[in-house]
């Protein structure tokens, strides 16, 4: 099947840039301010509904999850790759690593005060993404949050577009698009962050961050 094809092939190519990308993203956020403010965000939101669980899907090298923990939150990462969550174990010991399948978590339903998805979903067909919201859904308790960055696309006109990621096939979404499927799916959007691409950036996409609540 597509969807199997897609995961394997993504699988296969984050497992052989597994030590690369550690290297060069695990001290992103020391200077991204407006990431630690979303992340601040999304934290207190979740402490706020009396529910410190939180799940870090697509957690690569664990270096956000471990941020998470640092803000109070009850922390662990899920990631197709086994070579991610091996590095991420190495590294964060104390904190709880998964090799897993957003589209098939293996987590209970409604545990989780918190989901967080920073760029895991850009390598997801569109006509998969579905499965995974549906997921996301499950897991989170009422009142919890999700919080889910994606590249935007160039406009309302183009719900997604497919571009040239350096490791797998990646597709960006129009945030308006985006926002209106997760309603969709019982998810309803408290706020967005948007950052604009600066002149340095090699590929000149904004930046969207969705928080959203489940009812």
């Amino acid at each position: 099947m597509a969807e199997h094809h897609a995961l394997s092939a993504t699988r296969e190519a984050y497992d052989a840039a597994a030590r690369t990308y550690a290297q060069l993203f695990r001290d992103t956020l020391r200077d991204s301010p407006l990431d630690r403010a979303i992340l601040g965000v999304f934290a207190e939101a979740v402490r706020a509904s009396g529910n410190g669980q939180v799940a870090d899907l697509g957690c690569g090298p664990g270096h956000i999850t471990a941020h998470l923990a640092e803000l109070g939150l009850t922390a662990s990462g899920v990631d197709a790759s086994p070579a991610m969550i091996e590095l991420a174990q190495q590294a964060y010991r104390e904190l709880r690593f998964e090799v897993g399948s957003m589209a098939a978590l293996d987590i209970a339903d409604g545990v989780l005060g918190g989901v967080l998805s920073r760029w895991s979903i850009i390598h997801t067909p569109p006509q998969e993404l579905p499965v995974i919201l549906t997921e996301f859904h499950r897991v989170l308790a009422p009142g919890g949050h999700l919080l889910i960055g994606f590249s935007a696309s160039d406009g309302p006109s183009h719900p997604t577009q497919v571009f040239d990621h350096a490791v797998a096939p990646a597709y960006r979404w129009s945030p308006d698009h985006l926002a209106a499927m997760l309603r969709t799916f019982g998810l309803a959007e408290v706020a967005r962050m948007v950052r604009e691409p600066q002149p340095t950036d090699r590929r000149q996409f904004q930046e969207v961050q969705l928080l959203a609540r489940k009812a």
